[in-house]
């Protein structure tokens, strides 16, 4: 569920009158704006406005044409029909903010004056326009820092003028606490302060179309021009709609902040599962074991006949570290590497069901590298072969990959440490970062951004794939670098994992990717 967008449908039918009951026992909205007309022309002869201040006051009315004017302080009318968004049920009334606050900014006092910072007074700036309401700044001044300032009180509305989330949001408060600002924001002072939540709803439920209208690109940042925003139009409903509508509409944004700590609840949940599931997976526990199953020792024992003849072949050199890993009588691992044969119990991070065993990457695959072609050198790339680098895999959420950004030639290959990988090799990121991981879907080169896994049966790549999805944050802890971390392939060749028999890998690959397209189908729902 999009709440953002349910958030704004909420404020939508909130300021069209469509979200509570009308009542016709209301007062109309336009005896509140005459109030407030009275209001400020007393403030006049009370000398806390002055003649100038309304001297651009207005009175928009429905003429007997069913068609909205303006008439101004000079008696001019004028028809601005063309100006209102949307029809307003009975009672309610359209006025521009100008005729319902005045306005004012704010600025930044001399940082190199240290006697003007850290103290009491909010200083509010963008930053700080994070919530509805502002109860507190980034950073602070001094009563002395604060004497050259505007001093707003609460319910004052704030608004970000210049900024460059203005291209994608409006940022609108409200103060709760005294407060100054700097001049990338603008002050809106209501004549009626118990306005400021309504007032609130309607410049966000109209977001969207004020900055398509009133905002403009800067040299750096998004600007409002504000001269021009002060006459927005704001539908106004009678003043007891008002108290029924912030009600409804604070029950249902309760509502929603429920809905959004659900779904952050069950996100949590999700990467749990995920975790869980690999877990699971490679300890045994995700599918029953099969006693007709070959044990993993004969896989490992075929694997290490396999090996033996492609050193005969010369294909492959002989690890003069070369070793093997067994369960002793005693039920406890050894490794013998030639003569020597040492426990390696507490290499082990849990225990196995007794057809299974453990084995380093290197009995059971090669650890491939890649490399990258010199980029000046044109006869080497555009060619038939898929070069793949760590930035393809960057949001890349398939089990399987065929191609990359970019392809390099046979020229390229040849003149390059990147090597040709055949279809089905596991390619693992080994830096920048450490474990974006997918199976080549055909056969694929790489740049040096990978410690590929070229399984001597290219049967176990899919139970790879999820076992070293399981391990990644211990594979992580064993990368070194001062830059970026980095697994080499020395030590990605000496991985411990947990290998089962063959057709139980099978049956782990097709149990995990199951529950792995059930989540898939939670998270889609989730966003």
């Amino acid at each position: 569920m999009d709440t953002k967008a349910l958030r704004q449908k909420i404020l939508d039918l909130a300021i069209r009158g469509k979200l509570v009951p009308q009542d016709p026992n209301d007062e109309p909205a336009s005896v509140l704006l005459e109030r407030i007309r009275q209001q400020k022309q007393q403030m006049v002869k009370d000398g806390k406005l002055k003649p100038k201040d309304i001297k651009k006051d207005s009175v928009i009315f429905v003429g007997e044409d069913n068609l909205h004017y303006e008439k101004f302080a000079d008696g001019s009318v004028k028809c601005i029909e063309d100006e209102i968004p949307f029809d307003l049920p009975e009672g309610w009334a359209w006025e521009r903010l100008s005729n319902l606050a005045s306005f004012s900014g704010g600025k930044t006092p001399s940082t190199s004056r240290s006697e003007y910072w850290d103290g009491d007074i909010l200083w509010v700036t963008s930053k700080d326009m994070k919530s509805k309401y502002i109860t507190s700044s980034q950073l602070r001044l001094s009563a002395l820092g604060a004497e050259q300032m505007q001093m707003y009180q609460p319910d004052t509305l704030l608004l970000v003028t210049r900024s460059g989330i203005l291209r994608h949001t409006l940022p609108v408060a409200i103060l709760k606490e005294c407060a100054t600002i700097n001049q990338d924001l603008k002050a809106i002072i209501l004549y009626m302060p118990q306005l400021a939540e309504y007032i609130y709803v309607c410049l966000k439920g109209m977001e969207t179309q004020l900055l398509l209208k009133y905002t403009k690109s800067g040299t750096t940042v998004e600007n409002v021009n504000f001269d021009e925003f002060q006459k927005v139009l704001l539908p106004i409903p009678p003043i007891q709609q008002i108290d029924r509508i912030m009600s409804s509409t604070g029950s249902a944004e309760s509502v929603v902040s429920t809905i959004e700590d659900d779904k952050a609840a069950l996100a949590d949940y999700v990467v749990k599962a995920k975790s869980k599931i690999l877990g699971l997976a490679i300890r045994g526990q995700l599918v029953p074991q099969d006693p007709a199953d070959e044990p993993a020792s004969v896989l490992l024992e075929r694997i290490r006949a396999e090996k033996e003849e492609l050193i005969k072949q010369g294909k492959i050199k002989r690890d003069k570290k070369e070793s093997f890993i067994f369960r002793g009588e005693d039920n406890s691992y050894y490794e013998k590497m030639g003569a020597e044969v040492r426990c390696i119990d507490s290499e082990l991070p849990f225990d196995l069901p007794d057809s299974w065993t453990f084995a380093r990457l290197k009995h059971i695959s090669e650890i491939v590298g890649g490399g990258t072609p010199k980029t000046n050198i044109a006869e080497y790339w555009d060619g038939n072969i898929p070069w793949l680098t760590p930035a393809d895999f960057s949001g890349y959420e398939k089990m399987y990959i065929s191609a990359g950004a970019r392809t390099i030639t046979e020229l390229g290959l040849k003149s390059s440490s990147a090597q040709m990988l055949p279809k089905n090799s596991v390619l693992y990121s080994s830096r920048a970062p450490i474990g974006y991981i997918a199976i080549a879907a055909t056969p694929v080169a790489t740049n040096q951004g990978f410690k590929s896994v070229v399984p001597y049966d290219l049967a176990m790549s899919p139970y790879l794939f999820y076992c070293l999805k399981a391990i990644t944050d211990d594979i992580i802890q064993r990368a070194t670098g001062t830059t970026f971390k980095e697994i080499s392939g020395s030590e990605m060749a000496e991985t411990i994992i947990p290998l089962p028999p063959i057709h139980e890998q099978q049956r782990i690959f097709k149990k995990a990717t199951r529950l792995f397209e059930v989540i898939t189908t939670i998270e889609k729902s989730l966003s």
